[in-house]
């Protein structure tokens, strides 16, 4: 059959959450044996999300091809299961990047390069490629931002040429969008998503279902009278209402029938119902936790969790799959000093050190490796989190005076953490770290070998700086070991401390390949390190 489409766009408000409904309906399709696959085609003039601050945009989602994309992708895997790519996520930077490199090299022949058709053509070309793969029955292209917006105007106009190239039942527009709540009227009101659809519409594009976002459920007539003014069978206005957990939204998606909907308008095979056993027993084990821990999360950019999503989303998988409440508690490393470290942190069950860039809140996190390490409390460090954990140990059991990594300090005289080699001559941003998956050997009989049960695993990275092997038989004469290496480079991706309960520093970023389906080991394993530490407090 051929490849059909899905079109997700919002309106009214952004963070409605049209990645989370993009990826519902995905894993209904998934579960019901299509091979689905979602792509986020995001308005902002940005090559990637690679240079953004995490207070602007949350984390950058790193994919397996070392993509630096939007973190809707991050949702897509955890919902899916299957890895997402570069063809993934697309700009309008990169969009426009293409288009006048290619009018650099002549190849509009003199013609006037315009946003219709040669931009237009451009998003219409990637918004097809997965498609054309051959290895997907159903795309589901979710559109960034708002409609009505300045910005995301070329992409809804190509969309309105897609459908008319495509044809009747090859695709289908989902409309998400809110219904809000007056509380002095004391009733929902349908007028925001009347004017959102007359502003979609005014674009060419006719919208097939409409979900619609709302605190409270939404009766009978008002589902009526929103069809009336949207153009919309009555069956095809789906309420959203606010979940409990994001894993709860496909169940009520499938309430609502919207993967039933979708069938219908696609011409899709009907085939069996959709097999969500192992996703309930999931959700079963979330909610019915019978134990429960309180664990430290130590990074400079606490004040928006969207910044830590994959890290709290695996804590949340792994939770499930211990059976056991996990309460992230959240300190910004600055606050963190000497003198209160103790009174912070000494109630925790387990600390995780966050990843991050640049100096702001480092020595708040060497203070909070130093008491873990100190008073044998279970330990996470990622990325920055690992660089941390070497130079606290430099610093505080080497005695290695100044020692540092060269990001924070480029004339330490203990480069413990330093920049590559290859790094050192980039100047540009963008793109330019070691980044995607990498393989990484680890040490038969360390915890790390035992936590993951094998020898060799992959895993994605996104860094520019490095554990100095210069320093490596000091450190591990000293009891903290190197138990994962890249073989192919020899660099340090793993670090462990012996003697410690439980303290394991990576280089890569674990948070980024757990799913639902498959709850990474180190998380699960150091929430289970947790759980036992809670024990014996």
């Amino acid at each position: 059959m051929a490849t059909k489409y899905i079109f997700v766009t919002g309106g009214v408000t952004s963070s409605l959450g049209k990645g989370i409904i993009s990826a519902s309906l995905a894993k209904l399709l998934q579960a019901r044996g299509f091979s689905v696959t979602i792509q986020k085609f995001d308005p902002y003039i940005n090559i990637d999300p690679g240079t953004l601050n995490p207070y602007e945009h949350g984390e950058c989602y790193v994919t397996e091809d070392g993509a630096e994309t939007d973190l809707d992708l991050g949702h897509y895997e955890r919902f899916l299961n299957v890895p997402t790519s570069q063809a993934n996520n697309v700009t309008t930077g990169r969009i426009y990047h293409h288009v006048i490199t290619q009018e650099r090299e002549g190849a509009y022949l003199g013609k006037t390069v315009q946003v219709v058709p040669h931009i237009t053509d451009e998003i219409k070309r990637r918004m097809l490629l997965l498609g054309q793969t051959g290895e997907f029955d159903i795309v589901i292209t979710e559109i960034g931002g708002c409609v009505g917006d300045i910005e995301s105007l070329p992409f809804i106009e190509a969309v309105r040429q897609l459908r008319w190239d495509l044809g009747v039942h090859e695709s289908c527009v989902i409309h998400l969008t809110l219904v809000p709540y007056l509380k002095a009227a004391g009733e929902l009101k349908t007028k925001p998503t009347q004017h959102s659809v007359r502003d979609l519409s005014e674009a060419g594009v006719q919208p097939d279902i409409l979900v619609c976002r709302s605190e409270y459920p939404i009766p009978a007539d008002v589902r009526k009278k929103i069809a009336l003014f949207c153009n919309v069978n009555q069956n095809s206005v789906i309420e959203s209402i606010d979940a409990e957990t994001i894993y709860d939204v496909p169940l009520l998606m499938r309430k609502e029938k919207l993967d039933e909907r979708v069938i219908a308008k696609l011409k899709l095979p009907h085939r069996a119902d959709p097999n969500l056993d192992t996703w309930k027993e999931f959700l079963g084990r979330l909610k019915n936790p019978t134990s429960e821990v309180n664990i430290a999360l130590v990074g400079k950019y606490v004040e928006l969790p969207d910044a830590y999503k994959s890290i709290i989303e695996s804590f949340v998988h792994a939770g499930s799959a211990n059976e056991c409440k996990v309460n992230i508690k959240w300190f910004q490393s600055e606050t963190i000093s000497d003198e209160n470290v103790a009174s912070l942190l000494q109630s925790m069950d387990a600390v995780l050190v966050a990843p991050g860039f640049g100096e702001r809140g480092f020595k708040g996190k060497l203070e909070a490796i130093r008491f873990v390490r100190e008073k044998n409390i279970p330990f996470l460090g990622i990325c920055l989190g690992m660089q941390c954990a070497a130079v606290e140990f430099a610093r505080n059991v080497l005695k290695l005076e100044g020692a540092a990594s060269t990001e924070m300090d480029p004339e330490t005289p203990h480069p413990v953490i330093d920049m590559m080699e290859d790094q050192k001559q980039i100047t540009q941003m963008g793109g330019t770290m070691r980044l995607g998956a990498y393989t990484c050997e680890l040490k038969k009989g360390s915890r790390a070998y035992a936590i993951y049960g094998k020898s060799k695993i992959s895993e994605r990275h996104r860094h520019r700086y490095e554990f100095n092997n210069k320093y490596l038989p000091a450190f591990e004469e000293a009891g903290m070991v190197a138990t994962g290496i890249n073989p192919d480079t020899g660099l340090v991706e793993v670090i462990e401390l012996q003697n410690h309960q439980w303290f394991v520093a990576a280089q890569y970023h674990p948070e980024l390949k757990s799913t639902v389906l498959n709850p990474h080991p180190l998380f699960v394993k150091f929430v289970k390190a947790a759980i036992n530490h809670a024990k014996t407090k």
